[in-house]
């Protein structure tokens, strides 16, 4: 699709600015850190990303959106052999898709190895709009691994592709923002998407919050399979978020990239 990467990056920066202006405006928590030291890590993080996605479509002759177009022109997947309107089949998709990517965080959380990758989105000591591109260069590549398996199976148009990357990067945005909703947005809102207090009970040093609340987009799946947690136990302002032996060291570049080889 022409033009899609480029308003997908539009769509992306609009949304980090504002929410990062709303957190500045309403916070939910104090910060542990100073938001600079943070967020030159945290971007720096995702410029290796953006490189490590571009070297894969040297070495894949497709990402996702390219592998939808494909599989369309070849007639792979579940949507391009039924003939359902086209509204239900980007539905179907979008669904799919997160239901996938709830699947797929699930899964991080409990096998060893993508563990020591995920950890190092974990390891964020101040929990705001710069978490949500805080992933391991490697465990992005395997995301889109994932995602271009995927496409391959179900067969989506490249729209649906398209737009579940925007509302994946959008609420990942939301999530993850240091910002105080009013309980009256927040209750009703959360029957539909994953809100920032409930996200934030997921990045709690608490093992038994940790392993909850996985969704990115709607909150359905966790309710559906009884990984919801409502509110940390100590409360939003007493719970402490990151890992449990973590110091100030995730602020830091190198120590972040290395963070999946070391021992602990």
């Amino acid at each position: 699709m022409e033009h899609e990467a480029a308003l997908r990056l539009s769509i992306f920066l609009s949304l980090f600015a504002l929410f990062a202006g709303l957190e500045a405006l309403a916070p939910r928590r104090a910060r542990a850190l100073p938001r600079r030291r943070r967020w030159l890590t945290n971007g720096a993080i995702t410029l290796l990303n953006t490189l490590t996605l571009r070297a894969l479509a040297l070495g894949l002759p497709l990402l996702a959106v390219g592998a939808a177009i494909d599989a369309g022109a070849m007639g792979l997947g579940l949507f391009n052999i039924v003939t359902w309107p086209v509204w239900v089949e980007i539905t179907l998709a979008v669904l799919i898709f997160d239901l996938a990517i709830w699947a797929q965080h699930l899964i991080t959380h409990k096998v060893p190895v993508l563990w020591r990758l995920h950890r190092v989105h974990h390891a964020d000591r101040d929990i705001d709009v710069s978490t949500a591109i805080r992933f391991h260069p490697i465990e992005i590549a395997l995301s889109m691994l994932l995602k271009i398996s995927l496409v391959y199976l179900i067969g989506p148009a490249a729209l649906a592709v398209v737009l579940f990357e925007i509302l994946l990067n959008g609420t990942a945005l939301f999530t993850h923002a240091n910002l105080r909703l009013p309980p009256y947005i927040d209750r009703p809102l959360r029957l539909i998407l994953v809100t920032p207090d409930m996200h934030r009970v997921h990045h709690s040093t608490d093992r038994r919050e940790h392993d909850s609340n996985y969704g990115f987009a709607l909150s359905v799946w966790d309710r559906l399979f009884g990984t919801y947690i409502a509110r940390p136990r100590a409360g939003h302002d007493g719970m402490t978020t990151g890992l449990e032996w973590q110091d100030d060291r995730p602020a830091r570049l190198g120590w972040s990239l290395w963070l999946p080889f070391r021992r602990r």
